[in-house]
């Protein structure tokens, strides 16, 4: 079995960010997150720490709290992250920004180090073309909430190493969930899917079928998913919902163009559970 580095790397601490930071601590890592500023780096440890004091508090691990803080270092930029074997990006879905960071990224790691991006629609491919590593470059998708989701998906880029997507299998199994491997593609397979269901069920609300609870038990009850599409837009948030829309339907075309309605409730800034309200009230 390949075990996963002993100091792991994760740039961006917002709540993606520190759930995987998080997995990584429990997976027994070193663990350095990299944020762009004290500020910014002092709410992701918070959120770490919170997280850390939750499975302590639940007995989802046998390590103590101290144990697994001491492994928990963060840092101001890509840079803090050099040394690691495995740098997880996670910073927000925007092109520019992603590649801005993941060049900086390249130039801190050491050339055998991995780099994978948690992002959830954007090219694998076009991101590791901003690095000098495209063979040690894939895709790596945790899902919200890292805590309790079973699933990463494993993302494979044109020029990714097999080996690497064979030790990626390992290190997400070390990490306690499971893989699914993907070929890079716009979306993937959980984002395409999850955004069309997603989509169709805020056009039902804007059309008047239904309101938002029974749209989301039809598919509960229905379907036995763990949470409705219209809830769940509210959880991963009604921006990053919109420019995953916005995204696929630039890649794959009108049947991915989001409902007016969606529009008109991010420009509200109704965005979901992180602002109080979206489709329902929080």
């Amino acid at each position: 079995m390949t075990a996963l580095p002993t100091r792991t790397g994760v740039l961006g601490g917002g709540r993606m960010g520190a759930g995987i930071a998080h997995a990584l601590l429990l997976a027994g890592c070193e663990v350095v997150v990299a944020e762009v500023s004290e500020e910014t780096a002092a709410a992701a440890r918070d959120r770490v720490l919170a997280a850390i004091a939750t499975s302590v508090e639940r007995g989802t691990t046998e390590e103590s709290a101290e144990a697994l803080q001491a492994r928990l270092s963060v840092g101001i930029g890509p840079a803090a992250l050099a040394g690691c074997g495995l740098a997880v990006e996670a910073v927000p879905e925007d092109a520019a920004l992603k590649a801005r960071m993941l060049g900086s990224l390249d130039e801190a790691l050491d050339a055998d180090a991995v780099i994978a991006s948690n992002t959830s629609s954007m090219s694998i491919d076009e991101l590791a073309a901003v690095t000098s590593r495209p063979a040690r470059f894939l895709g790596m998708h945790f899902f919200n909430p890292v805590p309790a989701s079973a699933l990463v998906e494993v993302v494979v880029g044109a020029r990714t190493d097999p080996a690497l997507v064979a030790d990626a299998r390992e290190w997400v199994a070390q990490l306690g969930k499971t893989a699914v491997v993907v070929r890079d593609s716009p979306g993937f397979a959980s984002s395409r899917l999850g955004i069309a269901l997603g989509l169709e069920a805020v056009r039902m609300v804007e059309e008047g079928v239904a309101d938002p609870a029974d749209i989301d038990a039809a598919m509960t009850l229905g379907y036995k998913h763990p949470v409705g599409p219209l809830r769940l837009t509210d959880i991963v948030g009604l921006d990053v919902r919109l420019d995953i829309a916005d995204y696929l339907a630039e890649r794959l075309g009108p049947r991915f163009a989001a409902p007016q309605l969606l529009r008109d409730k991010v420009a509200a800034g109704e965005l979901g559970r992180k602002t109080g309200r979206g489709f329902y009230a929080w």
